[in-house]
């Protein structure tokens, strides 16, 4: 799919009505995605429709790292504040003084889905596999600060840190492998990949790539039984398509953009959840790019995104302007770094930074045309109408963005040289996104600092942020952070999106957390589906 931005608000307004009702005419459900493992109808089952699937169900490569994994349970667990609360720890946490040492009793009575003890080497073994050098897990650099995880006995667990990681204690959602069920095996290929054996409330009873993930409830479940003894995650990239399928019955809910949520108002049986999220799009602006590499581009783009323009059209009012990784409602955010839309100032940057308008309206320095490719993953809406947004208010001030749709796998190949309208976004510490995003030390590290941003000042205040146990220090770093990034944005962001959840409304105890980016198999209205009953 190849498109050049020009004017693109008004065929982005008509294209939700238009696709959804030509889906509707010609797209027929999958037969047979949900099988014996849950057909929707019955309140014992679920049938979610979600956009991606993970690329692995073992958390020692990083599945369910942000807890609510349902085949495993962490040290801690969230509630629907984003309280931790103890889950396979029988307390929170005590602190030593210098927030050197983290020490978690464990409860006694919990044992892993195939019968045998969940102890405390469980616990060792998961974070002593996923700290080994030999082991792929992307998210490594989120437990740096661990310098050992020891068992003193079968029920104690002592973390020593290295340095005083404030928030080490929200780490520790992180689920709990079975020793004894993943050792002896290559850790990055082997089986407990895709059959993981954990104490959740839930066993993992089927997988189709690219198609359907089953599962049934752990009658044995510590917590409990779950009233809900069925839930199948049926993974639909395109929007549309989870939106045909759950009209027509073949879905229980779906993950949808707000404005394919906003065509099942009044539909009787159904409700729907709207969700606050931390959740980004966000334009990467690779910096050994000519044009992206260019400063006075990248604040030009700041300036002439307009960002209410997007969350009024796009999100429906479902969401905010974004203008880092950290929300503006957040207590972290660094009040004053809000960018105006001002694609007057934007010229007069380009201008006084040597980029002339050419005869076709298209900037020029030196003989490089400001121009550059934007790429979103195909059958992703959201992202599709941001990046043509985006790439219209950009050709306002004379830069030429070419719009781009392909997989994720073609995408991965050009993060180096292309821009891409990406995702992300954590609702917990600001490190826990800015040092991905921007810490050099990961430029090119897959999926983190994609645009390789390099910013010596931003480094120090980042490793500042991460380091130390002042609240007020670490709050000032973090505010340092987010000035220096707008006086040099590695990216252009754009909005935080609420997310938007339609379902049929046949349980009671369902709610919603403040969300991360990543949404659909564990975060969701379904994130506590253990703790729900059946409506009378």
């Amino acid at each position: 799919m190849h498109m050049t931005a020009r004017t693109v608000r008004t065929a982005v307004a008509a294209l939700a009505a238009g696709s959804l009702l030509a889906l509707a005419a010609c797209s027929t459900p999958s037969e047979g995605d949900n099988g014996d493992d849950g057909a929707p109808g019955g309140a014992d089952s679920l049938v979610v429709g979600i956009a991606n699937e993970p690329d692995t169900l073992s958390p020692l490569l990083g599945y369910g790292k942000d807890g609510n994994s349902k085949i495993f349970d962490g040290l801690l667990r969230r509630d629907a504040g984003m309280n931790l609360q103890p889950a396979l720890a029988a307390a929170l946490p005590e602190v030593s003084d210098d927030g050197l040492t983290y020490t978690y009793p464990l409860r006694e009575d919990i044992t892993f889905s195939d019968g045998e003890p969940f102890t405390a080497e469980d616990v060792v073994f998961t974070y002593e596999t996923i700290l080994d050098d030999t082991t792929l897990n992307p998210n490594k650099d989120e437990l740096d600060a661990v310098e050992s995880v020891e068992a003193p006995d079968e029920h104690t667990v002592v973390f020593t840190l290295g340095y005083p990681y404030a928030p080490f204690a929200e780490r520790t959602v992180l689920p709990i492998a079975a020793a004894h069920a993943a050792a002896g095996q290559d850790i990055n290929t082997g089986p407990y990949n895709t059959e993981p054996v954990g104490t959740g409330p839930y066993l993992l009873t089927g997988w189709t790539r690219g198609e359907r993930l089953t599962f049934e409830a752990n009658p044995d479940y510590w917590g409990g039984a779950p009233d809900v003894t069925r839930l199948t995650m049926a993974v639909i990239p395109d929007d549309d398509v989870r939106a045909t399928r759950l009209r027509t019955g073949d879905l229980d809910a779906a993950v949808l953009p707000p404005n394919l949520a906003a065509t099942f108002d009044g539909e009787p049986g159904l409700t729907t959840l709207q969700a606050e999220s931390a959740d980004f799009r966000a334009v990467t602006l690779p910096t050994g790019h000519p044009v992206t590499g260019d400063r006075d581009i990248r604040r030009a783009l700041d300036l002439a995104a307009n960002r209410e323009l997007m969350v009024d059209s796009i999100l429906t009012g479902a969401g905010h302007a974004a203008y880092g990784p950290v929300p503006t409602a957040s207590d972290w955010f660094a009040r004053g770094t809000e960018r105006p839309y001002d694609p007057e100032a934007a010229v007069r940057l380009l201008e006084e930074g040597g980029w002339e308008a050419g005869g076709d309206g298209i900037r020029a320095k030196d003989g490089q045309r400001a121009a550059f490719t934007l790429w979103y993953p195909a059958g992703d809406r959201l992202r599709q109408e941001h990046a043509l947004a985006y790439a219209s208010d950009a050709r306002e001030i004379g830069v030429d963005i070419t719009v781009e749709s392909g997989s994720w796998e073609v995408i991965e190949g050009r993060l180096a040289t292309d821009a891409v309208l990406s995702g992300g976004g954590d609702p917990a510490d600001p490190d826990f996104e800015l040092y991905g995003l921007l810490a050099s030390s990961l430029a090119g590290d897959g999926w983190n600092n994609m645009g390789h941003y390099d910013n010596p000042a931003v480094d120090a205040q980042l490793d500042l942020g991460r380091r130390s146990a002042d609240p007020a220090e670490r709050s000032a770093a973090y505010d340092a952070v987010q000035r220096e990034f707008a006086a040099d944005p590695g990216y252009t962001f754009l909005t935080h999106i609420d997310h938007m959840y339609v379902m049929r409304d046949a349980w009671e105890n369902v709610t919603t957390q403040v969300e991360p980016h990543d949404h659909g198999l564990g975060h969701g209205p379904w994130w506590n589906v253990e703790e729900w009953t059946i409506r009378p």
